[in-house]
């Protein structure tokens, strides 16, 4: 690309970011969600009428014992908050709701984890001989405040030494709750006691093909595994080993119990309707404990509801923050150790996250700067050569083995590596790969608007199509792709030029940009607004770099190493070696299996 070229395109990047950020009209505000009760989801134990409302029938007395005097009563509701959680506890020893103070749905309603009828807890014991569910019952309410954490005391007293407690712990800081349950006189027949946990996933984002795409049930063992179930279809999953914490995942929230000894034995499933869009996803949690720990006061565990924040869920528990996916050895390690800890460092001094990107792509581009400089000058010397690869294809015609081995001659009297340019580019694939784990999943970018982009964690749309494009693409027109898409196609034509790429393969490098095109389209706008500015700094780069690039010396310095190799004084490199020795074995292959 020439200098003209070069200021073309970027004045024409600047005209359409400067016209969409001064004329587009204003996002448009995402629609409000249907109230809950207008929502389809039949909770699993709604029945038609509330616990306290069903009358008590003999059968259920004699089944519940001791106890079935606390079956009936009113249900009455505590509500607690610390800085981040408002819950509300219903007094059968339960969450009737759970909201985040600090997040809000995209249609910016409350969020709240667990919303009434959404969720259903039992807690299943087996109590003079009859299996009961403890959660059932009406307690005692209780708030007592000790030290920072205020305490929620639900009490079934059976005389006056023997009781039934349930205590949760909130304190005033932070998404953790901790929960115990403790009995006197209470003993409890079975080997162990069933903690079954049902919640019906409401959409929180503006994607529900993305967020069911992001929701399943992670859970880590004692022996320090992790696992999940599968997050793009139904699966269920029965576990042995004695699980640490199970989590219920959505893309940017959890709700996840932990045992601060272990679950013995688990029974896990994720479920969902394509065509019922009323919620994300069912998940059912079954765990279970041993029965005399109640009575030993060793039931003891941990609620976490928050976000799905790898800074805050790093700090949780073992192996939590992995709940946040952000890719694969050595990815992970690029985000881990590289990216992330650069866009905490710029979140404290910039808000506004359209910057924070485009100085993490210039960051990434100086500390890249020497393997772009590398490859440049490896498609530079490459591009010097063409005249004379031409020449020895001409002469070889088909014959493509002797073309090849002319062609190694030649790399090796010139002293050039053929994969110079491209290695570089290689070494650079783990950090190109991990923006596409990283801009996604992070809590960070959501509803954090820049330019015509309302939400930087979900795809921009300047135009909405009345029918849906096939191959993934959809209904909507996101402009940072079209843009980075187009910077795309043009760098690859520079490409072409810098390599005298001929064949097919000058014709997939423009292929490649075409399917991004379809498969970044529901992608994160903050991921393609990156590898759009990307795009342009690397044009930039390439200019200045090619002001320092002397052809004339590097087509001498190949011309003093020809010398070189027909004197017999130059060394051959070991790569070119074992290429040469391939080729021959190759070669020999071809020919015994002719004979």
């Amino acid at each position: 690309m020439d200098k003209n070229s070069a200021i073309g395109l970027t004045l024409i990047a600047l005209l359409l970011l400067g016209y969409f950020y001064f004329f587009s009209p204003a996002p448009v505000p995402p629609p409000a969600a249907k109230p809950l009760k207008e929502q389809s989801i039949i909770p699993i134990d709604s029945l038609s009428k509330k616990k306290s409302e069903r009358p008590l029938d003999s059968v259920v007395a004699k089944q519940y014992g001791d106890l079935s005097s606390f079956l009936t009563g009113k249900e009455t509701f505590t509500t607690i908050e610390n800085d981040v959680l408002k819950l509300t506890f219903s007094n059968h020893a339960t969450f009737n709701e759970v909201n985040l103070k600090k997040y809000k749905t995209y249609s910016q309603r409350p969020l709240d984890l667990v919303k009434g009828g959404n969720n259903s807890f039992s807690l299943f014991a087996e109590y003079q001989g009859k299996k009961v569910d403890l959660y059932s019952l009406h307690y005692k309410t209780e708030t007592l405040q000790k030290g920072d954490s205020t305490q929620v005391i639900f009490t079934a007293n059976l005389s006056e030494s023997s009781y039934l407690k349930h205590i949760y712990s909130i304190p005033s800081e932070g998404y953790q709750i901790g929960y115990r349950i403790e009995s006197n006189g209470v003993s409890f027949n079975g080997k162990e006691v069933g903690f079954y946990w049902s919640d019906f996933i409401t959409l929180q984002e503006k994607d529900i093909k993305d967020s069911r795409a992001k929701s399943t049930i992670n859970y880590y063992s004692t022996a320090g595994s992790f696992d999940g179930l599968s997050e793009s279809s139904s699966d269920s999953k029965s576990i042995t080993d004695p699980l640490k914490w199970v989590a219920i995942k959505q893309k940017f929230f959890l709700s996840a119990i932990f045992a601060k000894d272990k679950f013995s034995s688990s029974a896990l499933a994720v479920a969902f309707n394509p065509e019922d869009t009323a919620f994300v996803k069912k998940a059912e949690v079954n765990l279970s404990f041993p029965a005399n720990a109640i009575a030993s006061k060793k039931a003891n565990f941990i609620y976490y509801f928050g976000p799905n924040d790898y800074k805050i869920t790093k700090e949780v528990g073992e192996e939590f923050s992995r709940n946040m996916y952000i890719g694969w050895p050595p990815v992970i390690w690029v985000n881990k150790f590289l990216l992330m800890p650069v866009f905490n460092f710029l979140q404290k001094f910039i808000s506004n996250y359209g910057i924070i990107i485009l100085l993490l792509v210039l960051f990434m581009k100086l500390l890249l700067m020497p393997l772009t400089y590398s490859s440049y000058m490896g498609m530079a010397k490459m591009r010097l050569l063409k005249p004379e690869l031409d020449a020895i294809k001409e002469k070889n015609g088909y014959n493509m083995t002797q073309a090849q081995q002319d062609q190694m001659k030649l790399y090796q009297q010139a002293g050039v590596n053929p994969f110079s340019g491209c290695i570089p580019l290689l070494l650079q694939m783990p950090i190109i790969f991990s923006m596409f784990y990283l801009f996604p999943n992070s809590i960070d970018l959501r509803q954090q608007p820049f330019l015509w982009a309302e939400d930087l964690s979900t795809w921009d749309s300047i135009v909405t199509l009345p029918f849906s494009i096939p191959f993934g693409y959809g209904n909507h027109v996101s402009l940072f792709v079209l843009l980075m898409t187009a910077s795309q196609l043009i760098f690859q034509w520079q490409n072409n030029q810098l390599q005298a790429v001929q064949g097919p393969m000058k014709s997939m490098g423009y292929i490649m940009p075409l399917v991004f095109l379809f498969m970044l389209n529901s992608f994160s706008s903050g991921l393609s607004f990156y590898y759009f500015v990307s795009n342009l700094i690397t044009f930039g780069q390439q200019a200045v770099i090619k002001r320092f690039v002397d052809e004339d010396k590097i087509m001498a310095i190949m011309a003093e190493n020809r010398k070189k190799a027909a004197s017999g004084t130059s060394k051959k490199s070991k790569f070119m070696s074992k290429l040469q020795d391939a080729m021959k074995a190759s070669e020999e292959t071809r020919k015994k299996s002719k004979k």
